[in-house]
């Protein structure tokens, strides 16, 4: 949880998170429909995903779309799912070979059969990678979540004492750790809902950098930044 060390003795965290924010403002500055925008975002999450693998961090979980989301104009969520399935169709064989293994967490049955089929294919290409995983949160909601932990647990019967490690033993992917380091761009100060559980002791990192132009450079002055913090959970 404390993170693995790298030669150079600063702490690199094994697990960070982040909430992709600015895709619609960064195209708004340039006269562009936000589509534009996040078409661009896009290109940082592939720039996140090299520089994370390169820095020794196990785990990258990425905000793409939250079950509040929907509420988002028909054409522009039409265009990211388009984006998502464009996405899963280019890149399966490149992260297959550089052993980045990509999941997704949220509430998937709901979205449209043929992305749920594309993922399913995704998932399974990329199951070997054992350098990176990256868990893609789509259609995610941290509250609904922990909801619907306890909900399968009830469907299932479950009559006994709900303890800490039984929620999270029921969260959508639970073979993942918590997060060590949550990141937001944009300048926003807040968490929207994301990864609420397992973000308990997550340091916090904000930047006002805009999505689109976020990468390697970026990602690692947060690291830095983490590795100059003492993380004493509670304790003194």
């Amino acid at each position: 949880m404390a993170g693995m060390q790298v030669e150079t003795g600063k702490k690199v965290p094994s697990h960070v998170a982040v909430i992709m924010d600015g895709n619609g403002r960064w195209a708004l500055q340039r006269g562009l429909p936000r589509l534009a925008g996040h078409r661009e975002g896009a290109k940082a999450v592939e720039r996140v995903i090299r520089a994370a693998a390169a820095s020794g961090i196990e785990y990258l979980s990425l905000f793409a779309f939250s079950t509040e989301n929907w509420r988002r104009p028909k054409a522009e969520i039409e265009g990211l799912m388009s984006l998502l399935g464009s996405y899963l169709r280019s890149k399966k064989e490149e992260l297959v070979k550089n052993r980045i293994r990509m999941v997704f967490s949220g509430r998937i049955e709901q979205l449209p059969q043929d992305l749920r089929q594309e993922i399913d294919l995704f998932e399974r290409a990329t199951a070997p990678g054992d350098l990176l995983t990256v868990a893609v949160c789509l259609n995610y909601g941290g509250r609904q979540e922990i909801v619907d932990a306890v909900n399968g647990l009830l469907k299932r019967g479950f009559n006994g004492e709900i303890t800490e490690d039984l929620i999270t033993a029921n969260l959508y992917r639970p073979e993942i750790p918590d997060p060590d380091l949550l990141i937001r761009t944009s300048g926003e100060l807040r968490i929207s809902n994301f990864l609420l559980w397992g973000s308990a002791y997550a340091e916090l990192y904000f930047t006002d950098t805009l999505w689109p132009d976020f990468g390697g450079e970026e990602l690692q002055k947060a690291i830095d930044q983490y590795s100059g913090r003492e993380r004493r959970y509670g304790a003194v």
